[in-house]
């Protein structure tokens, strides 16, 4: 099988490619993530329990506080409005 020249540039380039993409992986752990990564662990069922639970309450509190705002704004807005003789 004869190459082309506009093949073996193809082919170069993807050699280069290549190499840059395994140097970046064997770089993974020596940036400044990688103090982090080298401590991270799969957490344990307990932990991820309390997370759950805590992410959980975290978004009921933020829906609450957002369904009460929805009701200033539609129940009671339009009540001071008429006080005020805005509308």
């Amino acid at each position: 099988m004869k190459l082309f020249k506009s093949d073996k540039k193809i082919i170069d380039r993807a050699w280069e490619l290549q190499h840059s993409l395994e140097t970046r992986q064997k770089r993974i752990g020596m940036g400044k993530y990688g103090r982090v990564l080298k401590m991270a662990r799969k957490p344990t069922s307990e932990e991820y329990k309390k997370t759950s639970q805590i992410t959980g309450v975290g978004i009921l509190v933020i829906g609450g506080l957002g369904f009460v705002v929805f009701l200033v704004a539609t129940q009671l807005a339009p009540w001071i409005a008429k006080l005020l003789g805005l509308s």
